[in-house]
């Protein structure tokens, strides 16, 4: 019998014994024996021990044979029941993996198990408290609208939807950021749009997103006056639409520029667009795209172009000054901070092309790409040839070391040129040129020494000279997530030049 089952002979014999299957008769020895009504009997009670059944079930099941498909249906959905409460478990871990926090471990674990009632009251009461009394009703209503479809049995992508607007709603950053739209929205008396105003606002929204999304793709620097013709184009499409509230503002300028960053501000908000998506994730409808990102580049554009021209005004009255503070001339300090940043590429090996560096989000590797590409633009420019692949392209190929000498030839002898240092690049004489690769080598320079573990200090004396230079030239740049500089960081008086140039320009100084 246990041959024919797979059964061992230890569990035909307790199945015997509770009834599962019973002998036909038994041996002169006292041996049991089954016929083939017997083993078909106990292939179809391994097959529902197996699904989970218990022997009890089983044997009213086999003793029934009608009830079979009735004791199926039962437990089919007791599995079902099981399964979720499985689901809703990996969805736990899965976040955790994420966040593993005890805090935030202990919050998904009250969260992930609330019954759909107390999940609208959640988001409720959030609404409640965090609006208050502000006189923003379609506002108010809009948010309640959507989170009052939350699912009564949620998929796996909407339980971990649920687990990170559990963490969202009590963390710190929602409620002042919801906070800071709803009263903004209380100021403007923004209310219900009738529907083509709403249709042009998408389509405005469409238009500075897809703007600032090419121009992120292009390699422009928010920050930079080449970010100025890009604002002026989504400026002359904002100023004819209802989201022009300043009636006396019909032209690009200060007053036009500092009304849109406003709006922008106020509406760019990364948590409570996440808010929501997710919002979107549980009601079952089409989550939109984030625009957080171009939103940030558009406000730092705007934050550093506050008027057509004033970035680049401010740097031709900083290109008027012919003094030349490097030590030995700018050509010769390039040349030396070259050499040293040579070094330290020629130090470095492939297995340590993973290694994090200070520059957030960039391994060694990205880092030493980056270093190729700012002798190939810059050389590329003194030559009239910038190159046109793109920033993001790979720049370094197997071998890092060629790659490093071959573009750091090409700008040298770019800059080696006879008339290069008083040539004229749009505003900005030769020498600026120059003066910006030589900056942007000393600095990942040192970069490049801290992901090393090597000595930072490179070149003290032009990176004393180069400390006033860098204030001069980026002192007034707005230190937000869509600009190129993080905020400054704190440096200790005697620090070393370079440390303080590296920290000016937001770099977090080891101990």
């Amino acid at each position: 019998m246990a041959r024919h089952t797979g059964l061992p002979v230890k569990v035909v014999r307790h199945w015997s014994d509770v009834g599962i299957v019973a002998p036909v008769c038994r041996t002169a020895g006292g041996y049991r024996r089954y016929g083939t009504a017997g083993v078909a009997r106990l292939h179809m009670a391994r097959t529902l021990r197996d699904l989970g059944m218990g022997l009890g079930e089983i044997r009213v099941a086999l003793d029934r044979g009608d009830g079979l498909s009735e004791m199926a249906a039962a437990h089919a959905e007791a599995l079902e029941v099981q399964i979720r409460r499985l689901r809703t478990h990996q969805a736990v871990l899965r976040t955790v993996t994420r966040r593993t926090t005890h805090e935030g471990l202990a919050l998904m674990t009250r969260t992930a198990h609330m019954p759909p009632d107390e999940r609208r009251k959640l988001i409720h009461d959030f609404l409640t408290d965090t609006l208050g009394d502000l006189d923003v009703p379609h506002f108010r209503e809009g948010l309640r609208a959507a989170g009052s479809d939350l699912p009564e049995d949620p998929t796996d992508e909407q339980v971990e939807a649920w687990l990170e607007l559990g963490e969202l709603v009590a963390g710190e950053e929602l409620r002042p950021a919801m906070r800071r739209i709803a009263e903004y929205a209380a100021r403007h008396g923004q209310g219900e749009q009738d529907p083509a105003a709403a249709t042009e606002m998408r389509a405005l929204a469409d238009t500075w997103t897809t703007r600032a999304r090419e121009a992120i793709r292009a390699g422009v620097a928010a920050d930079s006056p080449a970010a100025d013709p890009i604002v002026a184009g989504i400026v002359a499409a904002w100023l004819p639409s209802h989201a022009n509230t300043g009636p006396a503002v019909t032209a690009d300028g200060a007053e036009a520029r500092k009304l849109l960053r406003e709006q922008l501000t106020a509406a760019a908000e990364p948590a409570v667009e996440r808010f929501w998506q997710l919002l979107c994730v549980l009601g079952g409808r089409p989550t939109p795209a984030g625009i957080a990102e171009e939103g940030q580049w558009l406000t730092t554009a705007l934050r550093a172009n506050p008027a057509p021209g004033a970035r680049n005004a401010r740097l031709e009255a900083l290109y008027t000054d012919d003094t030349d503070p490097w030590p030995g001339g700018v050509l010769g300090a390039f040349t030396r901070v070259q050499d040293t940043v040579g070094t330290l590429v020629r130090a470095t090996t492939p297995d340590q092309f993973g290694l994090p560096t200070p520059c957030a989000d960039w391994t060694l590797r990205d880092l030493l790409d980056h270093l190729v590409w700012e002798n190939l633009i810059w050389g590329g420019l003194a030559q009239g040839t910038p190159p046109t692949d793109g920033h993001t392209k790979d720049h370094l190929g197997d071998n890092h070391i060629a790659a490093f000498t071959t573009a750091a030839a090409t700008a040298r002898d770019a800059f080696r040129q006879p008339g290069m240092l008083d040539r004229s690049f749009g505003p900005a004489p030769g020498r600026r040129v120059v003066e910006q690769l030589l900056v942007e080598l000393l600095v990942h320079g040192w970069d490049l020494a801290t992901a090393l573990g090597r000595g930072r200090d490179l070149e003290a004396d032009i990176a004393r000279a180069a400390l006033p230079v860098v204030r001069e030239i980026y002192g007034d740049l707005p230190r937000t997530e869509g600009g190129s500089l993080a905020p400054a960081q704190p440096a200790a008086e005697r620090a070393p030049a370079l440390d303080q140039v590296a920290a000016f320009l937001g770099r977090r100084i080891p101990h």
